[in-house]
């Protein structure tokens, strides 16, 4: 006779402490067994040692280890998602079906086909907000459409979070699991590799002059936290409870919010402008360029500096994420969504929202944008945040030689370039 078990389906939520849906199953009439996914829908566009995956991975080791030391399991599975419910379904007499929302678009198409699925057979599914403290319709403007512009947007959500708190969700407490025992497969039994890239540790008890400091590469003050609030493996209530008195790392986790809204609320953003007056650019898209751009290769120090840090190791420094992104834009004329594609390819924190909201930013054509005519000058944004060039020299250690390139546009005439080309096409989308 199968066992009866409520299933939990680990995703964005990489962690056994203050998780929501998790104490929801956990609090159940059934013992639960956590299941996780490696969705071949996503990982087959990944290669083989993509050290996201390797993260994923270990996260999930540590959850099975210790559910192993409570006679339990994690249930480990490597396929297309209705494939895999099938077979869970018939594997196990599954009661019931917890988890935690998405906001993305795939995954919303995705839990919508879950959902289907498991009601065709009288399984229930429940889905709980976790990943954000406000999602979805929680902070809208007062006549009850979503915000567009950052600033009024974290004020109502500051005033939400005075009001509400921070809900504490104590899923560590409870140990109702399913008595069940299952291997926990080899990283080569899922067909992937170990990369010599890691995600590193993050850090949140020393922030205290984060707001100086923040936007200087080479004190590398950063938190590293986005990885881990990418995949879950920290709550981000947990961190909010840390740093709410921290008004400039708050907004960071703010924004965060902000683009995950703007994506749930305009989804068209993944494929278009925001601002749907700047379909009339004519970008450039100069794959040349755009190689040299991929390889640090442009002549630009600070551009160079961060598209090798972003190689090497899936990180970039922020402040050197929009001078990089800018350059594409504004001086290259390089469409936005080939930087945002090849952001999305390296970056140990991609996500979705977040890169396509500060992608439209730094190309002008987003919701809460920089103006069009704001072009970073490369030169300047050195003097300011690198002026001794210890980040540049540390990822450009030819700069002085005959082998550093010369620059592949002049800065003042591609300024120029750019100013004149957004301008005719905001001409040439009134027209239409």
């Amino acid at each position: 006779m199968r066992q009866k078990v409520s299933l939990f389906w680990f995703r964005r939520d990489l962690r056994l402490k203050d998780n929501h849906g998790l104490l929801k199953a956990l609090e159940g009439d059934h013992p639960v067994l956590p299941v996780f996914i490696f969705d071949t829908e996503i990982i087959q566009e990944l290669p083989s040692d993509d050290p996201r995956i390797n993260f994923i991975y270990d996260s999930l080791k540590e959850i099975s280890d210790f559910l192993k030391s409570h006679s339990s399991s994690l249930c480990i599975k490597r396929g297309v998602p209705t494939d895999i419910w099938k077979e869970l379904i018939d594997e196990f007499d599954v009661q019931s079906v917890y988890t935690n929302e998405d906001y993305e678009p795939y995954a919303i198409d995705r839990d919508k086909n879950i959902e289907t699925l498991l009601t065709t057979a009288k399984i229930p599914f429940h889905s709980f907000k976790d990943q954000v403290l406000f999602a979805k319709h929680d902070v809208l403007k007062n006549d009850g459409t979503p915000y567009t512009v950052y600033t009024p947007y974290k004020n109502k959500w500051l005033e939400h979070l005075s009001i509400e708190g921070i809900p504490t969700y104590q899923s560590e407490e409870n140990f109702n699991y399913a008595k069940i025992d299952l291997a926990f497969p080899e990283l080569s039994d899922l067909g992937f590799k170990r990369s010599a890239i890691l995600v590193k540790s993050f850090k949140v008890d020393d922030l205290a002059d984060y707001a100086e400091v923040r936007n200087f590469p080479a004190k590398d003050k950063t938190s590293y936290l986005s990885p881990h609030l990418r995949f879950g493996t920290v709550s981000v209530r947990d961190i909010l409870r840390q740093v709410q008195n921290n008004a400039v790392f708050t907004s960071e986790l703010v924004w965060r919010e902000f683009f995950m809204q703007i994506l749930f609320h305009f989804p068209y953003v993944v494929h278009g402008n925001f601002r749907k007056k700047y379909d009339g650019i004519r970008w450039i898209n100069d794959q040349q360029q755009f190689e040299k751009w991929k390889q640090g290769q442009t002549g630009y120090p600070i551009v160079d500096a961060g598209m090798r840090e972003l190689n090497a190791t899936g990180y970039m420094h922020n402040r050197v994420r929009m001078v990089v992104a800018s350059f594409l834009c504004k001086h290259l004329l390089i469409d936005w969504r080939w930087g945002e594609a090849y952001f999305a390819e390296k970056l140990l924190d991609f996500e979705l929202s977040s890169n396509n909201g500060n992608w439209q930013w730094a190309a002008g054509t987003g919701c809460d944008a920089a103006p069009y005519f704001r072009v970073f000058n490369p030169t300047e944004q050195v003097k300011k945040f690198d002026s001794q060039l210890a980040y540049i020299r540390k990822w450009v250690p030819e700069l002085d030689s005959f082998d550093y390139p010369t620059p592949i546009v002049e800065h003042k005439s591609a300024r120029l370039r750019a100013i004149e080309e957004y301008k005719k096409g905001i001409e040439r989308s009134e027209a239409n």
